[in-house]
């Protein structure tokens, strides 16, 4: 199965980040190929509801997502990392997904595979519904097949991250794909 990571985080060496590197050791060893976009240090511009695409076509922005649009179309499965910013996904995988709807026809089309990896500083149980009720909906709108989540509280630094059962989860949910 080719497998698409797409990097949110803005820290290259962050806690997220972590996550998704044990879910691709885990992949690996599993037979499945991996590419990641760091989207987060890619060229990318928010949707402006332009209406140029048609939700079908060419967008009027002309940056990075014909990359991430081309790699998720040929792919089998997506997984969003993410770092937890006011209970929310950050702004730079949250302009990736914005920008679906140019494209929106032919992926949910494709009734893609997908996880979400996500780390919070705070262990609080209110930490991320708010997420996980995004990143649901959004499976449900683009007919995408979730295939599990590591909603990791607590992580706010890379050694407590290196040290936290979230580690061996991401391990598995790649491993057992």
């Amino acid at each position: 199965m080719k497998i698409v990571v797409i990097e949110g985080s803005p820290h290259k060496k962050g806690s997220t980040n972590l996550l998704a590197e044990q879910f691709m050791q885990g992949a690996k060893e599993a037979g499945h190929t991996i590419e990641v976009l760091d989207a987060a240090h890619m060229d990318i511009h928010p949707c402006m509801g332009c209406e140029h695409c048609g939700m079908d076509g060419n967008c009027a922005w002309q940056d990075d997502v014909w990359q991430i649009r081309d790699t998720l179309l040929s792919a089998d499965m997506a997984v969003f990392v993410t770092p937890v910013y006011y209970f929310g996904m950050s702004a730079q995988l949250k302009m990736v997904i914005d920008r679906f709807y140019s494209y929106t026809i032919k992926l949910s089309c494709k009734k893609l595979k997908t996880a979400l990896i996500a780390a919070a500083w705070d262990s609080d149980e209110d930490v991320m519904p708010c997420l996980k009720a995004h990143y649901q909906k959004l499976c449900r709108y683009m007919n995408f097949q979730d295939q599990g989540m590591i909603l990791a509280t607590g992580c706010g630094t890379p050694a407590v991250t290196k040290h936290s059962e979230y580690m061996k989860k991401a391990y598995a949910l790649g491993k057992h794909l």
